[in-house]
């Protein structure tokens, strides 16, 4: 595998760190900044919804850009929208730095995805595509602890400044060590809006919405669960973050791997069939420890698993517009974070915090429907191709 693929995990490890980073000290930005901790929690919110919707839309705007250079460029905004944050005086600053450093970011994960997906051999694709999820995955998950830790020791400024510092280092191992990368022929924004109203590719879409709303349903209120359905809190809390940690970030690079070997299609389904069960069953878990980590984990590894197979099996389907198709595919992973949030919200209102998993295994049992729909269906190109045949 080409070995800049590694460089390109750790630019996505850097800017994926951004987006929860804060998550853990909303108590020191409300006190700070003397806001309520429901406003200060809007700063999650407005960054997910801020990268969900301009991926797509930088992506049609720098289209003929070398890749590199706007890699540099943006990393450089993303450097000055972190530094705004670091330096807000007061929080409609700090709202503005939010929105800037997602916008900018958004991009970049997208740029990170698309280059591993178009350097080095085909055969690797699914596993260079898998190194960059564990990169974003890891940020993620390892964003809320190094947040908390540097908030806490320095002041919720400094996880900013420290990211600061690293996207600085980013921009230097990019400048020395990517060569140039390319664009794409330029698609017209018709054709890439049209290739939505295929069905193949916008049920592999809603695949991605559907298993992430369904993740996040359990997931965003994963530590109530914890607490009310095994009594556990405090370090051994902490030792079961840190296991699903380990298994998220492992998932992706497992799930390259595997759909390199075994096939896109076949990865996505057993990815799924898993996932979905794993999360079904883990509430009847909760009463014997060892067999409730080893569920944990496996869930935790299929929560990232298919994202490799998933943008192999977009950028296979639509190689003409496989960049717009994998913004948007992550476009639809934030959708799904944002809507999964909100349906668990209502379910732990509704009834109990134990229901949050069986909703979201419903959802995640939607996606597999979805992409087996989206497999039975054949591109418009490949229909044409037939009927001249």
């Amino acid at each position: 595998m080409d070995k800049r693929v590694y460089l390109l995990t750790i630019v996505s490890f850097v800017v994926g760190m951004v987006e929860l980073i804060i998550g853990g000290i909303l108590d020191l930005v409300a006190a700070d900044l003397n806001v309520s901790l429901g406003k200060a929690g809007l700063l999650i919110t407005i960054f997910s919804l801020v990268f969900a919707i301009t991926a797509p839309l930088l992506m049609i705007a720098t289209a003929k850009v070398e890749r590199k250079r706007l890699t540099l460029i943006f990393l450089l905004l993303f450097s000055f929208s972190n530094l705004i944050v670091a330096l807000s005086p007061v929080y409609s600053v700090l709202f503005v730095g939010r929105m800037l450093s997602a916008a900018s970011g958004s991009l970049l994960i997208i740029l990170c995805l698309t280059i591993a997906a178009n350097i080095g051999s085909e055969k690797h694709r699914g596993r260079a595509i898998g190194f960059v999820s564990m990169g974003i995955s890891g940020s993620i998950v390892l964003g809320v602890p190094i947040g908390l830790v540097l908030g806490n020791a320095f002041g919720w400024r400094a996880p900013f400044l420290f990211i600061v510092l690293l996207t600085l280092l980013s921009m230097v191992g990019v400048y020395f060590l990517m060569e140039k990368v390319p664009p794409k022929p330029q698609v017209s924004i018709k054709e890439q809006i049209n290739s939505l109203k295929e069905s193949k590719i916008f049920s592999a879409h809603s695949t991605t919405f559907l298993f992430m709303a369904g993740h996040t349903i359990l997931y965003a209120y994963f530590t109530p669960f914890v607490k009310e359905t095994m009594g556990i809190s405090g370090s051994w809390l902490s030792v079961i973050y840190f296991l699903f940690g380990i298994a998220a970030v492992s998932g992706g690079g497992v799930g390259g791997t595997i759909s390199d070997r075994l096939g896109t299609k076949r990865t996505m389904l057993t990815t799924l069939i898993i996932f979905s069960v794993s999360i079904f069953i883990l509430p009847f878990t909760t009463s014997i420890l060892p067999v409730f980590i080893v569920v944990m984990i496996i869930w935790g590894m299929m929560s990232w698993a298919i994202t490799p197979a998933l943008q192999s099996y977009l950028i296979e389907s639509a190689p003409a517009t496989a960049d717009i198709q994998q913004s948007l595919n992550n476009s639809a992973l934030h959708f799904g974070i944002a809507f999964g949030s909100f349906i668990g919200g209502i379910v732990i209102e509704q009834a109990t915090v134990e229901q949050n998993a069986l909703v979201g295994g419903v959802f995640i049992s939607l996606s597999l429907i979805t992409i087996m729909f989206s497999m039975s269906r054949g591109s418009k190109k490949h229909k044409a191709s037939y009927q001249q045949k």
